[in-house]
């Protein structure tokens, strides 16, 4: 509830989805006093994004950080934003003793070239690369605001530069008269703001599909989520899967640590921080992360070890919830050696920020009676009846459990791209006979296109691929019936 001119107003949860947005997603939720405050508050998240992506990336070649690239020993007048961030640079190669740094660009782009030959690189390679990443790159003036470029380094701002954009854009939101609350998460990295507490999900690194079963819940408060690893982007050289965190101090791919999650009060912390305890040993990361007030953290080594700090535990909920993921859990079909993959692309416009279609997938038995819904992706409730084929059958059970829209913190994901599984469970956690099955993926956008894809597969002993016929919002999905 919030009093707007002395006058009582009942806040509601709105939300939105958005691909291609820093070369991601973004997930929007907004607690807001009416849905046209709520677009507001969305239209500013957009536009603060936009307007510090034209300052900070390193791949636009005319924002203001390229533009910045293309000078040489000369003091140049940059905006405070640019300054910002070159200055959190300078302060986390100190605090992590060179484990995080812009130039790492340098040695990531030996190891991408590594693997276009299909060969590891050499030592002298690498040595040349870390030479470089030992120079220093800029010098700024506080006095005058000035930033000196005065390397010839390869430079990316990305280890927290999104977490930075984030919690502007949050704070874009909430500026909006009308708007308590505000979730913005942006390929795994989210901040949460105002009057709201967020269920936020940390995903496993070793499971493969959006509705797995997460290695814990978190109630989110106020703080900056960031979690780093190496399960979704990489290399593969001769075989071998190689990280794309590298270590800037040796030259070698960061691969003893699997993921790292890092909670705190501020976002450019939790990125930093994030990235760099994929780099330090767990010991390290301990000690850095003490020295910080507020920060929390779960690190998962290659191994299967977990370390978290002492106040990890009392951000978890206490109940593990009744969503997909949970029930995952709670039964195994009697022949438990099968699981169904379901991959999806949605279909990418052109320009950076398309709004994502509502997506249902779920399962049929052979006489069309509903068995399980696997995933909801939505915005608004008012248009969810617009999944029609689904919202006909499961309006019921949606209305009991929200739980498919927790929040999901990961390794950052390419846009579009997802994979949801059905581990043979019904929606009450019962295990289903083999037989015929019928999976169905249905989008639909607010009063506009309507697509549903029909495929039927027999669950048995038998593996299966089947790849289905794209349409204007699922440019590809394929079902591969697998054993665990």
């Amino acid at each position: 509830m919030k009093f707007l001119f002395g006058l009582l107003f009942i806040s509601h949860l709105y939300t939105s989805h958005y691909e291609n947005v820093l070369g991601t997603s973004l997930d929007l939720k907004v607690s807001a006093v009416s849905a046209k405050v709520s677009d507001q508050a969305e239209q500013a998240v957009l536009a603060e994004i936009t307007r510090l992506s034209g300052v900070l990336s390193g791949y636009d070649p005319n924002s203001e950080f390229s533009r910045w690239m293309h000078t040489r020993n000369s003091a140049v007048p940059v905006s405070p934003e640019l300054y910002d961030v070159l200055g959190l640079f300078d302060e986390w190669r100190i605090r992590t003793n060179g484990a995080l740094d812009a130039s790492a660009e340098a040695i990531t782009r030996v190891w991408k070239q590594a693997a276009a030959r299909g060969s590891a690189p050499t030592q002298d390679q690498l040595d040349s690369a870390i030479k470089k990443v030992r120079e220093q790159h800029w010098l700024l003036d506080p006095k005058t605001r000035t930033a000196t470029h005065l390397s010839d380094a390869p430079l990316i701002l990305n280890s927290f530069a999104k977490s930075y954009i984030i919690r502007h854009a949050a704070d874009a939101a909430l500026a909006v008269t009308g708007v308590s609350g505000i979730v913005v998460n942006i390929g795994g990295d989210l901040v949460v703001a105002g009057d709201w507490q967020e269920p936020v999900w940390v995903s496993d690194p070793r499971a493969d599909a959006e509705n797995d079963e997460p290695v814990c819940r978190l109630a989110i408060h106020d703080r900056a989520v960031a979690t780093s690893g190496n399960y979704r982007r990489g290399e593969l050289i001769a075989g071998h899967w190689y990280s794309h965190i590298v270590d800037p101090r040796t030259g070698q791919p960061a691969d003893n640590i699997l993921s790292a999650t890092v909670i705190a009060p501020r976002a450019t912390d939790a990125g930093a921080l994030a990235t760099a305890f994929n780099v330090m040993p767990p010991a390290e990361s301990e000690r850095l992360a003490a020295t910080i007030p507020g920060v929390d953290y779960l690190i998962i080594t290659r191994d299967g070890r977990r370390f978290e700090s002492k106040g990890w535990a009392a951000l978890e909920q206490s109940g593990q919830g009744d969503g997909p993921g949970a029930r995952a859990n709670k039964a195994r079909p009697a022949s438990a050696n099968f699981e169904l993959l379901v991959n999806l692309e949605i279909a990418l416009p052109q320009e950076a920020g398309a709004r994502r279609p509502y997506v249902a997938v779920w399962v049929e038995d052979e006489n069309h009676a509903p068995v399980r819904t696997i995933a909801v992706w939505h915005g608004s409730d008012r248009y969810l009846p617009e999944l029609k084929s689904w919202y006909l059958k499961y309006r019921g059970l949606y209305s009991e459990s929200k739980d498919f829209n927790a929040s999901i913190t990961s390794a950052t994901r390419s846009p579009g791209k997802y994979t949801v599984k059905w581990d043979g469970l019904d929606d009450h956690g019962s295990p289903v006979k083999p037989g015929k099955y019928i999976i169905k993926i249905e989008a639909a956008r607010e009063h506009g296109t309507y697509q549903l894809m029909r495929q039927e597969i027999v669950c048995d002993e038998t593996p299966k691929k089947i790849d289905l016929t794209g349409n204007v919002e699922i440019a590809a999905a394929s079902l591969d019936y697998r054993n665990k």
